[in-house]
């Protein structure tokens, strides 16, 4: 089983496409796992937590003011950005501006560490401004949604995000205790293996969001493409910025990980907090902004595999 695990984590990006795939061509399935998505989400925080583990978490504290740091430019700095620009030509209740701001307010998906993971970096980087940023949240959120009211009731996604930062801490408690306790020690084959379950855990939960493309893909495929371009330009695009900006004045090491969190963001959260995620345009956005986050390891492998290698020689 561990090396059936292993040779999947090799292989986790194409597992991740499968996923993409299956969401569209299997819309029953995906409509079957829509009510599990919240669950499937805090068992891949759980691996992920498990495969850190708490010393490696710790040590991380010692870079508390550079994680801060990037939560502030992420999750306040960004979106406020966007909001000033579209209000400046008068866009800012436009359904590209909501998306777009809602998405740069999110805090890290949980699946950013496992990309790292499947890009070759170190997972931790990202690891840490995922949990800061999450429990940060109800915080930064607070500029966001004054200076925005289309976005909805401040009180509501404030209460949102705490409920998920109780859940997150209560999760990430539970895999330390439990790798301290099984596994304080993992051997290099049991990492892969996890690796290559978590893996398997990402393809699943993608074929829960991706119900409202395969929808527009017959009846409104324009609309569609408008939508993805968009979301695969703020996705790729932040990424790519944030990684090359970070080679140059930042930490080169910590470059590729943090540059995934840029452009990889959990926007689903803001389902259950604002009232303007309810929309079809939004919903859409939604199911489109899947698509270049799960194909992130092998769309931007290039560019981040060929710096590493450059830096090495």
């Amino acid at each position: 089983m561990l090396q059936v695990l292993g040779y999947i984590a090799r292989n986790g990006r194409y597992v991740l496409d499968a996923g993409l795939v299956a969401g569209i061509v299997l819309p029953d399935v995906a409509t079957a796992l829509r009510p599990w998505l919240s669950e499937l989400v805090l068992l891949l925080l759980f691996l992920t937590a498990f495969r850190v583990g708490l010393p490696a978490a710790r040590d991380g504290l010692r870079a508390f003011q550079s994680t801060l740091g990037m939560v502030v430019i992420y999750q306040l700095g960004l979106p406020l950005l966007c909001i000033a620009m579209f209000a400046l030509f008068g866009l800012a209740q436009s359904p590209v501006a909501i998306a777009l701001t809602l998405m740069l307010a999110a805090p890290s998906v949980t699946a950013n560490p496992n990309m790292a993971v499947l890009l070759g970096h170190s997972p931790e980087p990202a690891f840490r401004i995922l949990i800061l940023g999450t429990l940060l949240l109800p915080l930064t959120l607070i500029p966001i949604f004054w200076l925005s009211p289309a976005l909805g009731n401040l009180s509501d996604a404030v209460i949102a995000s705490l409920r998920l930062g109780v859940s997150i801490s209560v999760t990430i408690a539970f895999a330390f205790l439990l790798r301290a306790c099984l596994r304080p020690k993992m051997l290099a084959s049991e990492t892969h293996a996890l690796d290559g379950l978590t893996s398997i855990a990402l393809a699943v939960i993608v074929v829960g969001l991706m119900n409202a493309v395969a929808t527009a893909l017959s009846s409104a495929p324009w609309t569609l493409l408008k939508w993805l371009l968009i979301a695969s330009i703020a996705n790729l695009g932040l990424q790519a910025v944030a990684y090359l900006t970070l080679r140059r004045f930042g930490d080169k090491a910590s470059a590729a990980p943090i540059a995934l969190v840029a452009g990889n963001r959990n926007i689903a959260l803001f389902l259950v907090a604002s009232a303007a995620t309810q929309s079809d345009a939004f919903l859409l956005f939604l199911g489109c902004y899947q698509i270049p986050m799960y194909l992130t390891p092998i769309v931007m492998r290039p560019l981040f595999r060929r710096k590493t290698q450059s830096n090495q020689e």
